[in-house]
């Protein structure tokens, strides 16, 4: 194992930093693993599996360049994060947080396992494994930025509020605020890409609570493009749902694959170009 390292994830690798001015800090690296599938003996990447399949030349510097384009906007919009400094291409210092959930560090029965993480989807459209969901709600529905709870592992598993709330892993206020600041930063982030004529699908984002802020919630983790899908020619009618859907966000449902099967999706490399 590398020096310091604390945590190796599906796209980042997490160093605690021991020495110097950022001492007690984290160090985020973005590397260039990318998630996907398997098709005929070939990695197809795609951000919304959990299975790494290779890597993309370029990819971690930038989702780095990208996350701290967002968490620089949502510094100025008043959003609290975790985010501190970028220092590299690929590398950024954050405050250590606690991910929302119910870590246990001695299992209350036999086979019990931590609730450690949380992840926070939020949909401008229906697609995706939404719809997969939900079958008769037609694909690319303004969902209005619903806002669903997903344990976060080798398997995500979605789960209600009132679960939750019952569970002890947060209360009724704790959940309504974190719903609230999902939904702020998702505008936030839907106003500035239409703001270059894009329109963002859904993406999921992390909360956590500051290790020196009294248990303030708020965004750690990443803003990137492996949490986002984006499209062009999006064509919303009066009411916000997609009228010409099989433009706008194709996606695949067979043999549940999310991916969006279509030109108009934009690819990481060109989020670039547009922001930077």
């Amino acid at each position: 194992m590398e020096k310091n390292l604390v945590y190796r994830g599906k796209s980042k690798d997490v160093f605690k930093i021991t020495s110097g001015a950022h001492k007690g800090k984290y160090r985020f690296v973005f590397t260039d693993r990318a998630t996907g599938y398997i098709e005929n003996g070939k990695p197809v990447f795609d951000p919304g599996y959990d299975i790494v399949v290779g890597e993309i030349p370029g990819k971690g510097a930038i989702a780095c360049r990208f996350a701290t384009h967002f968490f620089k906007l949502l510094k100025a919009k008043g959003v609290p994060t975790h985010y501190i400094e970028t220092i590299s291409d690929n590398e950024m210092i954050v405050e250590p947080a606690v991910p929302l959930g119910m870590p246990v560090a001695k299992p209350i029965f036999p086979g019990a396992e931590p609730l450690a993480n949380l992840e926070f989807t939020w949909r401008n459209n229906a697609t995706g494994s939404f719809w997969r969901r939900y079958p008769f709600v037609r694909p690319c529905k303004n969902l209005h930025k619903v806002v669903e709870a997903w344990t976060k592992g080798d398997s995500d598993i979605l789960i209600t509020f009132e679960a939750l709330q019952e569970a002890g892993a947060l209360t009724k206020k704790e959940i309504a605020d974190s719903v609230k600041l999902v939904k702020k930063i998702a505008d936030i982030v839907s106003k500035e890409f239409k703001s270059k004529k894009l329109h963002v699908i859904d993406g999921k984002f992390e909360l956590g609570r500051l290790k020196y802020g009294r248990g303030k919630i708020v965004l750690i983790d990443e803003v990137s493009p492996d949490v986002l899908r984006v499209c062009r020619g999006f064509k919303p009618d009066k009411s916000g749902n997609c009228t010409q859907f099989t433009k706008c966000a194709v996606t695949s449902y067979l043999e549940g694959k999310r991916t969006i099967k279509n030109k108009n999706q934009v690819r990481a490399a060109d989020f670039i170009d547009i922001f930077l």
